[in-house]
């Protein structure tokens, strides 16, 4: 499996326990992990990332798991998709559980017995005890793992459920190819605007209450409905408009009380009089007078000595590269480097020797090194972080070794990469047989030290910035010398370094104050450490060396591997320095290694922590003992009161305990205070947690080139409490937070880097990794590689937990780790985790020495680009600072709303009208205008060879055209087939099965003929019968259809076998194929006794799921057409195209009726041939130089997606789309602005006018409500505040606001067509710019709707409604939309202010939230821009909880890199938290024939588990 990725080579800090066949560095033998296995009594911790290693913490973790377990607590195991598991063997795709069919019946929503909480299988793990059988044998992907004979206690533990899916989601169509019209599950529901969406799952609406769906979100609510923790302050009130932040003290917050702190002075720096003037001089007395003494021995990579280097060739080599640096680099006049000039050094951790010859060969040149690390590869990790410093510090030449050099990454001429980021350099190899000797009379110069910079430290930040911090040369020599005298260095010592000398204490020391003391230092490269991990400890002893220079990392390994070496003596060292003494943890390994090595001869006086940062150099160093002295005391402090920055000792919980060691006292010559870490630099109280800050010759001076940060940083003058500075010296921060013990001890509780400020409280990265790793991860993580940093998200920071999983992990192991971590730390450090993921071993982006480049981490996490294979999101528990739920206040119409003529409240009544339909004309034309019928006719006599019709292919030739008298006899004919078969009577209904065409138009024409009444329907998908049959089938019960007129190839259809698999054909109604009928003329035409008769019946199922079918009168087909005719000046002379469906709405209008009625011309295009033929629709308008177009969403976004690089190529084929003066959507919702803008935008190049697209809306009370003709303005765009809609309110806002929603008007309002805005609630008009439902009185209103079973009463309002007061006489239809009325300052035809409508949304679709009213188009939008790998997003609630459905387009490792950006998005913008993410492939969200999303058919069939999802993540 290419996921695998291949062992590594490197050894993971750990012994090898008979759990994890990793191999261990020190190769230990089996006794080694007995040995610990009695010192400890729970399981050998594997691969732990032992810098963090602590008994006490361990046992206070194991405690914490056990308090929860006692608290049952079941989490819900997310779903995955096969092959999105991390590495899943094939043969293991089989299905998981023989079990699987029936515990779909076992475990019920309502049964809350032991068989459905799964925190027996989330703990069993703690006894020890593989889970159930079943279920290790479903979840282990075929690792073989020994199963244990189960305890009884795990006997009655169901498999957790699974992604076990019924064999038939497969059959699902993926395509989105064909539109869907569904309707729900076969049961007809009404409109019923009053009963909530929610509702409607807990009756089990047709799907199984007790599938595995709704089970797991059953879990999820009662994991939800456990107490939170108490919100820490009730942040925000929802102050009506905005979100505001109301802190309330916790009074039992425990806050400082000692007083204002004094600072601390070391004892003063020595006088001696030979201290040298200048480093350099150090090392030319050495040079000269003992040249054959050692300087540094360097070892190979088996931790044998490779070559010592004396003082004698340190000294001679570095004048060679000197001189060579100054004299030798460019040709012979000019001279490249001057003093002071910068130069990056890159040498690798191997080669100490090199670079110490570098380092003191630019010291002699007065160059200023800058060391950095090597470059692996053009993609590491902080790369161009390493190139911003080397551009901060003007570095042009960069100085290597020849094998570095060979090693470097070239391009594939040979020349070195130029690396992301970096400036230009010039690389020099210093290896001696390329220096030049210098000639006899060139000295180097040696000033005495002055202020100038000596070399340049690089320093990360928390964002990752890298910079360089400048230590001037007096500073240099300073902190050498307070260095010697704190550690007592005498001449001629040992030192053993295992740091890295590049930087830090490694160089401080290592080459440095060594030199300065004529030290013979022993370099132990990090590479040895890991091949021969008790290397230093044999250094020690061979050389009997008095200082050791190590991490705590180095103490552990040693400790580790010691049984290898019986005969190893530690009794030479006078000092073990540990140079990360000041993390939290390292007492732990200090104390376990002194355990193992006093045996050794290590003296417990001997081990010496120290503080240190890159910008104060040594903060503080505890000073080597006197054998039988005491040693210094340990704080045991409340993790609570650390939280909040005091220091108490801990009394109550000892599981929430820190010990902390002191790192002694402060340097000498050195001043230090400790201040509040932000804000103003104030004075801390004695038991106030601070940031340490120094004052000291000793320290850095400024970072390099970044004059802006190093003021806040390097000259920091502390003040007291009321604000007055305490004196003129300034400090620099050391970037430590600490206190000063008693005794002046100093102590350090973590780094400012690491401290995550969560409500208030601050936490330590360092002490969550700590607590992590304590969680047994020995089946989890990979080698102890965890992460942990925090990201602002809806005003306050959240702490995420990245961790690299094992490449055996099984999935139930690694869920399980994680819900513990989450127990575990919110047990000891009271704070609740937002997100925890597993990544693949070896994917985190590492640091130069392997650990975890954290600032990168978070960038992969934020850019959605981590790739997880495992994630678990808890903002329901640790979001607490949510708006509080909104109240509805219980409406009444009092006095507040009184009506003064056309005011309320003050306000302009929010009402708009169309231009008045007008008298008709032309008494000729009176006949024409009743009937349409009597219209045909009408035409057919006077102008029978009109061409009224063209059909295109989708090669775009007319396949088929009507004139007038061929539709007229066309119409006839099928009128005569009707009449002519007995059962069908005058006003029954006809169902109209055809593809888009002239054959529906005549049909529907034949059926008026014959005085029945026509159903037009969308004929079913030859290619998925099962899913679009059923839809027929209903629409022909529900209309109670007499008979159904089809082509020869439909009733073929209708009677096959496939068709008789999906629904009862035995039962089909009457069927007429209507392509071959005989020419017959029928007896009479039948006209309707008066206008108020039933013309047809419109029939559409809604966003909602909802079927539903409206009577539509001859009256107002008549309206209609003429509204529609004089809004877009139709006449017998102009041609229209149109690209609609035409089976419902204004698209059945405009193919059908309104040719019949105008006498235009239409050409007419069916959508689906787009698909085949992208250019089809363009190419015609511009073809046929078509003035006035119709099309679909659907269509237009065919275009944009398919067309959108393809411009220059219609434009050299002379597409030219400067004719087309309108192109309407026509759409029942709010208009979609970026769909329509980015289309204008693709085909300006065509000549399109951006002015030329509109959109139409209409819905099922009324078809046609606006349609931008060719009089009026331009539909005007406002933007409008998302808060204040979410309360049901408009607030305009400007255009860029935060949080705002542009919305276009949708199109002027039609002739004879008026609307006004209500309140649904109270059903009073409102006010101008007021949000309500969109309420319409026309004359072409539908007449109601037709038969909705037992629901007349319900519906009866949504048509003939009257106003609650003002004008109670008019009678409106309910549009069941929300929408707003502007007055604009355009005016309109008549010259009056141009009153727009807005569309917001449909009232169905709302979802109703915490007390606010939410469109899922807004969140939908916000999500789809979450990641470039979402394509189309739906959401819907069930029970209260937001479900986001998100299709992915990109590759199936990404699909969890969308969890937590859905999740931040919408909790940001939206101020929801999401519930359920359910990542699924393209094409899976149902979307109807009008492009609209079927959200509550999506709704159910995820919860009747067959979308097949590729991950279901459920929030916690």
């Amino acid at each position: 499996d290419p996921k695998i990725k291949k062992r590594a080579k490197v050894l993971s800090p750990g012994p090898s326990s008979a759990s994890a066949p990793e191999p261990g560095p020190s190769n230990s033998s089996s006794s080694s992990s007995r040995h610990r296995r009695t010192r400890r009594p729970h399981r050998s911790s594997g691969t732990r990332d032992e810098r963090y290693r602590s008994d006490i913490h361990t046992e206070a973790v194991q405690a914490a798991l056990a308090k929860h377990k006692e608290e049952k607590m079941a989490l819900p195991m997310p779903t995955k998709r096969r092959s999105a598991y991390v590495q899943s063997p094939v043969d293991n795709c089989t299905p998981p559980d023989s079990s699987s069919s029936s515990d779909d019946e076992a475990v019920s929503s309502e049964s809350t017995g032991p068989q459905q909480s799964p925190d027996t299988w989330i703990n069993s793990s703690l006894h020890g005890s593989s889970t159930s059988s079943s279920a290790s044998s479903t979840l282990s992907h075929g690792e073989s793992r020994p199963t244990q004979a189960p305890q009884p206690q795990s006997q009655q533990v169901p498999p957790p459920p699974t992604p076990a899916h019924p064999p038939h989601s497969h059959s699902q169509p993926s395509a989105r190819g064909s539109r869907v019209d569904l309707p729900p599950n076969a049961v007809v529901r009404g409109m019923s605007r009053g009963q909530s969406r929610s509702s409607m799952m807990e009756t089990a609406d047709g799907v199984p209450v007790s599938s595995r769906v709704s089970t797991k979100i059953q879990q999820l609510l009662n994991t939800l409905k456990r107490p939170k923790r108490p919100p820490l302050s009730e942040y925000f009130m929802d102050d009506q408009e905005e979100i505001v932040e109301v802190p309330q003290a916790d009074p039992n917050t425990p806050k400082p009380e000692g007083r204002q702190i004094i600072p601390v002075k070391g004892e003063p720096l020595g006088v001696v009089s030979n201290w040298p003037p200048a480093l350099q001089a150090a090392l030319a007395r050495w040079g000269a007078t003992q040249g054959k003494s050692p300087a540094l021995t360097a070892l190979d990579i088996t931790g044998k000595p490779l070559y010592t280097l004396t003082f004698g060739k340190l000294w001679s080599r570095s004048v060679k590269l000197a001189y060579t640096l100054l004299n030798k680099l460019g040709t012979k006049n000019e001279q490249i480097l001057k003093p002071g000039d910068r130069v990056a050094l890159v040498y690798p951790n191997s080669d100490p020797g090199m670079f110490w010859v570098a380092f003191y060969g630019c010291l002699l040149a007065e160059v200023i090194p800058v060391p950095i690390e090597v470059p692996l590869s053009r993609k590491d990790a902080g790369s161009s972080q390493v190139g911003f410093l080397l551009g901060s510090c003007g570095v042009g030449l960069a100085l290597t070794s020849e094998i570095c050099l060979k090693g470097l990454p070239k391009t594939p001429t040979g020349e070195i990469l130029q690396f992301k980021g970096w400036p230009r350099l010039k690389w020099v190899v210093t290896d001696s047989k390329y220096l030049t000797k210098p000639s006899k009379d060139w000295q180097p110069h040696i000033p005495t030290a002055n202020t100038d910079t000596a070399y340049i430290e690089y320093k990360a930040s928390k964002e990752g910035t890298v910079m360089g911090v400048a230590v001037s040369k007096v500073a240099m020599l300073t902190h050498c010398q307070a260095l010697s005298q704190a550690c007592n260095y005498c001449e001629g010592e040992t030192l053993v370094n295992v740091l890295d000398f590049k930087k830090d204490m490694g160089l401080w020391h290592g080459v440095l104050t060594s030199v300065m003391n004529r030290i013979h230092t022993i370099s132990v490269p990090y590479a040895v450490m890991k091949a021969c991990p008790l290397s230093w400890v044999q250094r020690v002893h061979i050389h009997k060396a008095r200082v050791a220079l190590v991490k705590c990392r180095d103490l552990h390994w040693a400790m580790m591997a010691h049984r290898d070496q019986r005969d190893t003596s530690l009794a030479s060292l006078r000092m073990l320095i540990v140079a990360d003494g000041a993390n939290p943890w390292s007492v732990s390994s200090c104390d376990a290694f002194l355990n193992v090595f006093q045996a050794h001869g290590l003296k417990p006086e001997v081990i010496c922590p120290c503080a240190t940062s890159p910008e104060a150099m040594t903060v503080a160093i505890r000073r080597p003992g006197v054998p039988g002295a005491p040693l210094p005391a340990r704080a045991i402090l409340s993790m609570t009161g650390l939280s909040h920055g005091v220091i108490r000792v801990n009394t109550e919980d000892k599981n929430s305990a820190l010990t902390v060691q002191d790192v002694g006292h402060v340097m000498p010559g050195a001043l230090m205070c400790i201040v509040k870490p932000d804000g103003p630099p104030m004075l801390c109280k004695t038991d106030e947690i601070g940031e340490i800050v120094v004052n000291s010759r000793a320290g850095g001076n400024m970072y390099y080139g970044l004059h802006g940060v190093t003021k806040n940083t390097f000259e920091v003058i502390p003040v007291n409490a009321s604000g007055t500075p305490i004196g003129e010296i300034p400090f620099v921060r050391s970037g430590l937070l600490g206190f000063v013990g008693p005794g002046s001890l100093i102590f350090v509780v973590g780094k400012n880097e690491g401290l995550l400020l969560v409500s208030g409280r601050r936490h330590n990265a360092d002490d969550l990794v700590a607590t992590a790793l304590a969680v047994e991860p020995v089946k989890t993580v990979y080698r102890g590689r965890i992460a942990v940093f925090s990201v602002t998200v809806f005003y306050d920071e959240r702490i995420v937990i990245v961790a690299e999983q094992r490449p055996d992990a099984s999935e139930e192991d690694s869920f399980q780790w994680m819900s513990r971590v989450l127990q575990a730390i919110d047990s000891i450090h009271q704070v609740g985790l937002y997100c925890l993921a597993l990544v693949p071993a070896n994917t985190l982006p590492k640091t130069p020495l392997g650990g975890i480049h954290i600032s990168d981490t978070k960038q992969l996490f934020l850019e959605g680009a981590l790739h997880p294979c495992n994630i678990l999101m808890c903002p329901h528990t640790c979001v607490t600072n949510m708006p509080k739920p909104r109240q509805k206040q219980p409406v009444g119409v009092g006095p507040a709303s009184i009506m003064v003529g056309n005011l309320v409240a003050g306000k302009r009544i929010a009402q708009a009208a169309g231009r008045d339909l007008g008298l008709i004309e032309d008494q000729d034309l009176v006949r024409k205008h009743q009937f349409l019928t009597e219209a045909l006719q009408w035409r057919a006599q006077t102008d029978p060879d009109h061409t009224l019709y063209v059909l295109l292919n989708a090669k775009g030739v007319a396949v088929c055209t009507a004139t007038c008298v061929q539709l007229h006899k066309r119409a006839e004919k099928i009128a005569a087939a009707l009449m002519e078969r007995s059962g069908i009577n005058i006003g029954e209904n006809v169902v109209l099965l055809y593809p888009p065409g002239i054959d529906l138009i005549a049909a529907f024409y034949g059926c008026l003929y014959a005085g029945c009444i026509p159903v037009t329907v969308r004929p079913p998908h030859p290619q998925n019968l099962s899913a679009t049959l059923p839809t027929v089938r209903m629409i022909i019960d529900v209309s109670k259809a007499a008979c159904i007129l089809t082509t020869q190839v439909l009733t073929k259809i209708l009677r096959s076998k496939e068709a008789a698999a999906t629904v009862n054909i035995k039962t089909w109604p009457i069927i007429i194929d209507t392509d071959d009928l005989p020419r017959k003329r029928p007896p009479t035409i039948y006209k309707p006794p008066n206008a108020e008769m039933i013309a047809y019946l419109d029939f559409s199922v809604s966003t909602t799921g909802m079927l539903t079918g409206v009577k539509i009168s001859h009256a107002a087909v008549s309206a209609l057409c003429r509204s529609i005719k004089l809004q877009c000046e139709l006449y017998s002379s102009r041609q229209i195209t149109i690209c609609l469906d035409p089976y419902c709405g204004l698209g059945f209008v405009l193919w059908c009726l309104a040719s019949v009625y105008s006498g235009h011309q239409s050409i007419l295009i069916p959508p689906m041939e787009l698909e085949s033929s992208l250019t089809l629709w363009l190419g015609t308008l511009s073809q046929y130089r078509i003035r006035d177009t119709f099309c679909s969403y659907s269509v237009m976004e065919l275009c944009t997606k398919g067309l959108g690089g393809q411009t220059d190529m219609l434009k050299a084929r002379g597409v030219n789309l400067s004719c087309v003066r309108s192109c309407v959507v026509v759409a029942e919702e709010r208009p979609r602005l970026a769909l329509t803008h980015s289309f204008s935008k693709l085909f300006k190049d065509l000549g399109l006018s951006m002015r030329a697209v509109s959109t139409a809306f209409g819905s099922r009370v009324n078809l046609a409500i606006c349609l931008q003709g060719t009089t009026g303005p331009d539909p005007s765009t406002v933007y409008v505040d998302m808060k204040s809609l979410r309360h049901d309110r408009v607030r305009l806002v400007e255009r860029g606001a935060p949080q705002s929603l542009p919305l276009v008007e949708s199109g002027t309002i039609l002739p004879g067509v008026r609307v006004i805005i209500v309140n649904p609630e109270t059903r009073g008009p409102l006010g101008d710019s007021h949000l309500g439902e969109i309420w319409v009185n026309s004359p072409h209103n539908a007449t109601g709707y037709y038969t909705i079973y037992g629901e007349e009463n319900l519906q009866a309002d949504h048509f003939n409604t009257k106003l609650s007061f003002g004008d109670p006489q008019t009678l409106w239809a309910r549009t069941g939309y929300l929408g707003f009325v502007k007055r604009t300052e355009l005016t309109d035809s008549s010259g009056d202010r141009h009153d727009a409508l807005f569309v917001v949304g449909s009232l169905d679709e709302t979802l109703e939230l915490r007390g606010l009213r939410y469109h899922p188009i807004d969140i939908e939008t916000s999500v789809s821009r979450a990641h470039r790998s979402i394509g189309e997003s739906a959401v819907f609630t069930w029970t209260n909880l937001l479900v986001v459905v998100a299709e992915l387009c990109g590759s199936e490792q990404d699909a969890l890199d969308l969890v937590p950006l859905v999740t931040n998005v919408v909790l940001e913008e939206h101020h929801l938290i999401v519930g359920v993410v359910v990542i699924v492939d393209p094409g899976v969200i149902p979307i109807n024939s009008r492009g609209e999303k079927q959200r509550m058919h999506l709704r159910d069939s995820f919860l009747a588990d067959q979308l097949d999802p590729i991950y279901v993540a459920y929030n916690m």
